[in-house]
């Protein structure tokens, strides 16, 4: 299994890092660094490729935002609090927030859909949104690449002994949300 997706990877990695890049992709940006560390991928090339895959990503959202707003607000009924959030923090930082917004857990895919929402300029977001992606790729690739035979040794640590690994992962978890919901909240105490 784990031969299979090493081969996968080394066959389609740029393919299936533009379309992870889509998705969310920091675990798919952290893999490419480490092939372009390991030599099955160009690093630029990557980050190109990968900063690209983010674009179309935060495109797809926005688009959704400006032509199907009723449909949001029907089927994100339960994220109201997050677009809230959303409009809060563009009112409070315009365009810098479209830069960063790629940071923020669990208000990345909500913020180019409530932009979409708004008569922001789609090009301005776009060119944005595209300056931003290959920033967010480098950040995080680069490292990945630089640091990648310490990754693979924590891995491989992690592989051996999961009994001390997961418990550390859910902790690294919990602290995430934890300050996520900080953050979040100390974003809606601003705006009341």
């Amino acid at each position: 299994m784990e031969e299979t997706l090493v081969n996968l990877l080394q066959e389609h990695g740029y393919i299936i890092l533009f379309f992870w890049s889509i998705l969310e992709g920091e675990l798919g940006l952290i893999m490419g660094g480490i092939m372009c560390h390991t030599g099955h991928m160009n690093v630029y090339l990557a980050i190109f490729i990968a900063g690209l895959g983010g674009f179309v990503g935060d495109q797809i959202y926005f688009y959704i935002g400006r032509y199907s707003k009723r449909y949001i607000h029907k089927k994100m009924r339960n994220h109201r609090r997050k677009f809230a959030i959303a409009h809060l923090l563009l009112k409070q930082y315009g365009w810098p927030l479209i830069f960063v917004q790629r940071y923020l857990y669990g208000l990345r895919t909500v913020i180019p859909m409530s932009i979409g929402v708004t008569r922001y300029s789609a090009k301005k977001f776009a060119f944005i949104n595209l300056i931003s992606a290959w920033v967010w790729a480098a950040i995080t690739i680069f490292p990945a690449y630089i640091f990648g035979e310490e990754i693979l040794k924590v891995l491989s640590w992690a592989k051996d002994h999961w009994y001390f690994a997961l418990p550390i992962l859910g902790l690294l978890l919990f602290g995430a949300y934890r300050v996520t919901k900080t953050i979040e909240k100390n974003l809606e105490n601003r705006g009341k």
